[in-house]
């Protein structure tokens, strides 16, 4: 018998940004430093909203709330349900529902 557990996705927020990239924001800290800007402040101000919001996303993450092992537990069993659908398809694939009896 297969279990039924659904793989549960997030939908995407409007606005969402995905890029969590650091290294430009960084840069430009170092650069703000290497010139003596007073626009360091907005830039560090500009990396700490980055690591919040990819704070965020990581808390938002599917299966977040699982342990490694709850986690590895769903995979195996959402991979035995691909297979399971899987060799029904090549069945019904083989089978010849088209065909009618010719009449004698």
């Amino acid at each position: 018998m297969v279990s039924t557990v659904m793989a549960t996705s997030q939908p995407k927020q409007e606005g969402e940004n995905n890029d969590c990239s650091l290294l430009p924001l960084v840069h430009d800290i170092i650069k703000c430093m290497d010139k003596d800007s007073q626009d360091v402040h907005q830039e560090l101000a500009k990396l700490k909203t980055r690591i919040q919001e990819a704070r965020e996303q990581i808390g938002a993450m599917p299966g977040i709330d699982m342990s490694p092992s709850e986690q590895q537990h769903q995979l195996e069993t959402l991979r035995e349900q691909v297979s399971t659908k899987n060799q029904l398809l090549q069945k019904y694939k083989s089978l010849c529902m088209f065909e009618v009896p010719k009449a004698s």
